[in-house]
């Protein structure tokens, strides 16, 4: 079995000796767009204001956000955060400003301990993961509250929090135990504290300490401080000693402490540690995501259950990825990750929840909680905003239209400036046009546009009815143009049907196959599990038909294929928070067999609600 790749000590050392200065500005040559200036519409704008209002409901107001150790099973703080951070990531996307947050924010004093930090203060020498990864989530949070309100009252906070919880961990984060197969397999859907070791009371959700790894660089790049930085050297050289598949790291904190890596890159302006992320982002691929690219909750545990809290890290993280490298392969992630999984687990109360995990056993996805309200709904609320924000990037004078979507843009180049209006049928058919609805000295301006390489055949653009000449360039059709107001782009193409084998070797089998329209993942909803081949594709045909009964219920989806000479049709596992994906009647085959086992799935239960 092929292990995931670590790094030694010697060289970890001679990895921090590279480091560039860390007063440099962060290096961001591609950026995304503030979303201040991007206007979302459609389904994305709709997943983002339902989420909104769920983060606004009773149990998320301030009289019920702060717990105590025994309401939030000893995560300390760890509620808090991210409610805050989805709530101030909600608020830039809608431009709404929340109805509670303010009130949250002013009563945070009150509920942190005499050192400034939320939980209880330890005797020297012991470490609570479970503790410094709640805490994260509050420097996270308040970073992000700090930049997009400028407040230095919250940076106080900040300060006092990560000099007072982190600092005293020196010479601890290099004794963080990551020995392979040294933790107890006893986790549940709520991680908890298990054993203490070397100083550490470490959590089933191993791993979790680089959470708060992650909280810590964040609030470096605003305090600056050379002690902190000094802790965050020996809690990254630690995790990158880590064998996660070996360890079966909880692949959220994995991902969390790739994404507090990718930012401390650009702190330092340090390249290496995109490399270092790079290695781990295809490890991952390979071991910790699943057949419709959500995550296992383990690395190497396939009997339990995804989460949404990491399946929003690994899309923030594929982003940054092509953001620093712009290599295409990063670009079919973004709509393979949002349309299969994502938009699969985002439910109809605007919340998000956990599924269980299809396999070599199991042929079909299942809603396994249909809400985790302690933590992926607020996650969601940083997730769907970063989807909106991957829509645009600039660099110079070019534009990058990475995501065809419907939204409003004003993208500002210097000099120059365009607002773009985009509307498009993608991913359920292929035609996008993108209007230029205002042009400022826009002559020399260069717009690339994602020309979907993975999921599309005759790709065609015209300009004002004018065919234009396909040039591509790392997955983009560059369009050179002098733009001017009123300019229209129309784009069209045709979305492939096609057999893909799957992901995770060790889970599947080399007989199972997934059936892909676009970047759409396509499903059967029956009572049975169907057998499925390449030389049935010619049988597949799309129907005007967009509704279709189970169990007597009227089901709508976008669009619907039928397979000819049968009654069976398929549709994608992507909805738009249908009510009937649900614990109790939804199941949904997607993996095929030539010849599969014939199975009952309306008597097969969902794996056990725990592990």
């Amino acid at each position: 079995m092929k292990k995931l790749m670590t790094m030694t000590f010697a060289v970890a050392m001679i990895f921090f000796s590279s480091c560039k200065t860390e007063n440099k500005p962060l290096s961001k040559e591609v950026a995304p767009i503030p979303l201040s200036r991007l206007e979302m519409r459609g389904e994305l704008h709709t997943r983002i204001t339902k989420n909104y209002a769920r983060l606004e409901e009773t149990r998320f107001q301030p009289k019920f956000v702060f717990l105590n150790d025994d309401q939030s099973g000893n995560w300390p703080g760890d509620t808090e955060g991210r409610t805050i951070l989805g709530l101030v990531m909600d608020a830039q996307i809608t431009g709404r400003e929340p109805l509670y947050l303010e009130e949250i924010i002013d009563q945070i004093p009150e509920y942190l301990n005499e050192k400034g930090y939320f939980g209880k203060i330890f005797p020297e020498g012991v470490m609570n993961e479970q503790q410094l990864a709640g805490n994260g989530w509050v420097l996270r949070a308040l970073c992000e509250y700090s930049e997009w309100k400028n407040d230095p009252e919250v940076l106080d906070i900040v300060k006092t929090l990560s000099r007072n919880l982190f600092l005293p961990g020196k010479g601890l984060y290099s004794k963080y135990p990551i020995q392979n197969n040294s933790r107890k397999m006893n986790g549940g859907m709520i991680g908890h504290n298990q054993y203490t070791e070397n100083g550490w009371t470490v959590s089933a959700d191993i791993g979790c300490m680089f959470i708060g790894m992650t909280g810590a660089i964040h609030a470096y790049q605003y305090t600056k401080y050379p002690e902190l930085k000094e802790v965050i050297d020996e809690m990254v050289e630690r995790f990158l000693e880590i064998d996660m598949f070996g360890l079966k790291i909880q692949v959220h904190a994995g991902l969390t402490a790739l994404l507090g890596l990718v930012r401390y890159a650009e702190i330092t302006d340090n390249d290496q540690l995109i490399a270092e992320v790079e290695k781990r982002w295809y490890d991952y691929v390979k071991f910790g995501m699943t057949e419709n690219y959500e995550i296992y909750n383990w690395f190497g545990i396939y009997n339990a259950h995804t989460e949404s809290c990491g399946l929003v890290d690994s899309y923030i993280l594929v982003t940054a990825l092509w953001q620093h490298t712009q290599k295409p392969e990063y670009l079919a992630y973004l709509d393979l990750i949002y349309y299969n999984a994502i938009a699969h687990i985002n439910r109809s109360n605007g919340g998000f929840g956990c599924d269980n995990n299809p396999g070599i056993n199991t042929d079909y996805i299942a809603v396994k909680a249909y809400e985790a309200w302690w933590c992926c709904t607020m996650r969601g609320g940083e997730g769907l905003p970063r989807v909106a924000e991957s829509s645009y990037y600039t660099q110079g004078k070019t534009i990058f239209v990475t995501r065809h979507s419907r939204n409003n843009a004003d993208l500002k180049l210097g000099d120059a400036f365009i607002r773009l209006e985009q509307t498009t049928k993608y991913p359920f058919k292929g035609e996008t046009q993108l209007v230029i609805a205002k042009a400022d000295k826009a002559e020399k301006v260069v717009i690339k546009l994602n020309a979907l390489n993975d999921f599309t055949e005759n790709f065609n653009i015209s300009v004002n009815g004018t065919d234009f000449p396909i040039e591509l360039d790392r997955g983009f059709a560059v369009l050179r143009h002098a733009w001017k107001t009123g300019d229209v782009i129309d784009v069209s193409f045709d979305e492939t049907l096609r057999f893909e084998g799957t992901i995770n070797k060790e889970n599947t089998s080399e007989k199972q196959k997934r059936l892909f329209y676009g970047p759409l993942l396509l499903g059967y909803q029956g009572g049975q599990s169907i057998a499925l081949k390449e030389s049935d594709l010619p049988k597949i045909k799309l129907t005007n038909d967009k509704s279709y009964k189970v169990a007597n219920i009227k089901i709508q989806r976008p669009i619907v294929f039928k397979i000819e000479g049968t009654d069976y049709k398929l549709s994608p596992l992507y909805h738009a928070m249908a009510p009937e994906v649900n614990e109790e009647t939804y199941h949904k085959q997607f993996l095929f067999e030539a010849n599969p086992t014939i199975r009952d799935i309306r008597k097969l239960k969902v794996e056990d609600k725990l592990w």
